[in-house]
């Protein structure tokens, strides 16, 4: 008899499925990225999060976060959905902080640009496509698939270096 695989790890992270489908693997694997980013800034003040820790680089948990939700805001609005969407923060990278601007409304922003990227993938096939929109490769026709695959590795990049800035904070690891 085989135990039942728990849904999430203690942390509240979710399991990613070890079997199944491709798309249910996919979408699992980025809501585990993106766990992972929001359990990276858990616990820590809008100082903290705004602290560059990991000198020379003027890298930011802040910045992080904000730099996703424009990722989000890209892949499946621009590229994807073909829509003109503007950037949501100054700069289209979203690196840039405002001193007005503290963690939980850059959440609330990245978290906004997640569900509506879900909004405009449901009901697409991993076939569907769309197009990059600027830089080396504009025109270039990219499936949901590519996209998919391209914000696992995108988040997962950044994790790292959330990992890093986090540690450099507070000294908490392990995530």
């Amino acid at each position: 008899m085989t135990a039942e695989m728990p849904q999430s790890l203690p942390d509240g992270r979710p399991i990613p499925p070890m079997t199944g489908a491709e798309r249910p693997m996919l979408e699992s694997w980025l809501a585990y990225q993106r766990a992972t980013l929001e359990l990276k800034c858990a616990g820590l003040d809008d100082g903290q999060v705004r602290r560059a820790s990991a000198e020379p680089s003027a890298l930011t948990l802040l910045g992080l976060v904000q730099h996703l939700a424009e990722v989000e805001r890209n892949w499946f609005q621009r590229v994807f959905a073909r829509l003109d969407a503007p950037p949501v923060f100054e700069e289209r990278t979203g690196y840039s902080l405002d001193a007005g601007r503290g963690l939980d409304e850059a959440l609330t922003v990245w978290r906004h640009e997640i569900a509506r990227g879900r909004e405009l993938i449901a009901g697409h096939s991993l076939d569907d496509t769309g197009r990059i929109v600027d830089g080396p490769l504009t025109g270039t026709e990219v499936s949901l698939r590519w996209i998919l695959v391209h914000l696992i590795e995108e988040y997962a990049r950044h994790n790292g270096h959330a990992d890093i800035l986090r540690e450099r904070i507070d000294g908490v690891t392990g995530t």
